[in-house]
Formats: structure tokens, sequence, C-alpha cells
């Protein structure tokens, strides 16, 4: 197996997605420029920390732990903070781009980390597998039922509405308990300047980055430009530390870099929060 889900059995949250997700106007979400806007900058980011681990901070070259590296350098924390930082500054009107984004997003970051850490030798890479871990993940499951619910116009009864609100209406509360109870399992060890430098990356550059090609290259309107820079600018994921974990690198880094990030996101919220709106 590939691929750690999220381990969360919680059902507000995945009730949360599927129903916003089946009630989304697709016609408005649907931007190529949106996700090239998004996932250049991303690739960027993910290709730059894979660079500076292997010239600057690794003794020798090793795949799997430049590919983690840049892993942490790029992976988004968008379920638990990003969703709920967009609704609270644009309302959940806005969180149809998002949902785009997150289908693709830890697909993309985790193939590539495996990928390249097996140095394309498929041998050392399970697609099935990979492909099984991804379909039962519960985030990327709920927004594809309200994806395929959406596209295909089915009409959910009144009484099954009712019900995914009831459970979806504590979802964002929710998210953000669990982030917290989380950060407690997560330390900052003594070698703390590779998290730091991760968490630079993910954080600081990665936003700056999609806020220059959103603005100069695919000129998104103002609206979806602050999503997807809210987006970016979430801390690193806890999922990255699980990958880390599976392979065996940098765990200490992902540890570390998951509470810097999500510390250091009141800074980096605040500015392009003032920036934007």
């Amino acid at each position: 197996m590939f691929f750690i889900p999220q381990r969360s059995t919680r059902p507000s949250l995945p009730a949360f997605l599927l129903l916003n997700m089946a009630q989304i106007d697709l016609h408005q979400s649907l931007s190529l420029s949106a996700f090239l806007s998004f996932y250049v900058p991303v690739l960027t980011v993910f290709s730059l920390g894979i660079l500076f681990d292997r010239f600057y901070l690794a003794e020798q070259k090793n795949y799997q732990r430049h590919s983690v590296f840049g892993l942490a350098s790029s992976y988004s924390n968008m379920v638990l903070v990003g969703i709920p930082i967009i609704i609270a500054s644009l309302g959940k009107e806005m969180i149809a781009i998002a949902f785009m984004i997150i289908t693709f997003h830890s697909t993309l970051l985790f193939a590539l980390t495996y990928l390249i850490g097996a140095k394309g030798n498929l041998e050392r890479f399970s697609w099935p597998n990979f492909a099984k871990s991804m379909v039962l993940n519960p985030i990327v499951f709920s927004i594809g039922c309200g994806l395929i619910i959406n596209v295909s116009g089915i009409e959910l009864f009144e009484n099954l509405i009712s019900s995914l609100e009831l459970l979806a209406t504590p979802a964002i509360a929710c998210a953000l308990f669990v982030l917290g109870a989380n950060l407690a399992f997560y330390k900052i060890a003594a070698n703390w300047q590779p998290a730091l430098i991760a968490s630079l990356m993910k954080i600081f550059l990665l936003p700056a980055l999609v806020f220059l090609v959103g603005t100069y290259v695919f000129t998104l309107n103002e609206q979806t430009l602050t999503v997807l820079v809210l987006l970016s600018a979430s801390p690193v994921g806890v999922n990255a530390y699980l990958i880390a974990s599976q392979i065996g690198q940098h765990q200490v880094t992902l540890a570390g870099a998951v509470v810097l990030s999500t510390v250091l996101s009141v800074v980096s919220f605040t500015f392009w929060l003032a920036l934007l709106l």
C-alpha cells in the first residue's frame, strides 16, 4: 500500500463536501486558467524543494529523501484550514473552485513523490494500489460522489438533503478541532532548520508564485485569485507526514513543518487577506 488515507471516520466533513459538491454550479468552478495558476506554482515549488534538499541539505543523492522534502514544501492542508478560511472570508459560494483543486491535489503530489522516490521504476510503485487508496480516501470519495450527482442531474430526496445538512453543520468546527488535536502529536526537533525552510517555501513562496501567475499570466478575476492564493497559503498537510513516515525519510522535518507552518500561516493569511480583500 502506497498511501495512508486521512484518518478520519467522522461523517460531518465528508457529508459537507458531498453535499456542497452536488449543489455547486460547475460552469463557474471549471477553469483551466485557475487550474494552471495553482498547479504550475505547486509543481515549481515541489521541484525547488527537491533541488534544495539535493544540493544543500542532503550529503548524498537520495531520491526518496528529496521527493519527500519537495512534498513538504508544496502540500497544503486545504480541507482542515483552506476551506474554513475561504468560507469565513469569501462565503460558501466560492468553495466550488476549491473543491476542483482539492480533487487532484493529493493524487498528483503523492504520485510524484513515490515515482521520483522510485526513480521512475514502476516495479517499486503500484498504480492499482495507489489508485485504490486514492479512490477510497474519504475526502476524494465524497467529492467524487458529489461530482457524479451534480453531473448526472440526480435529484436528492429532501429527507436525504436534510440529513446531510445536519451532518455537515459541524464540519468546519470539527475540522479545526481535529487540526488542533493533530498538532499535539507533532514536535519541533532540535534540527528545526529544514522544517523552517520547508515551511517558508510552503506558506510564503508558493502563494506568492500563485499570485504572480494568476495575476500576470492568466489574469484571473479577483475572487478566483483570492481562493487560489488562500489555498496555497495553507500550512503543510498532516498527510505529508504520514507519507514521510511510510517512505522512511524526513519524518522529523515533516513533523516540525506541520507545526511551524501552521503557526506561521497566521502571518501569511493575514498578509494575503489584507492585500486581496
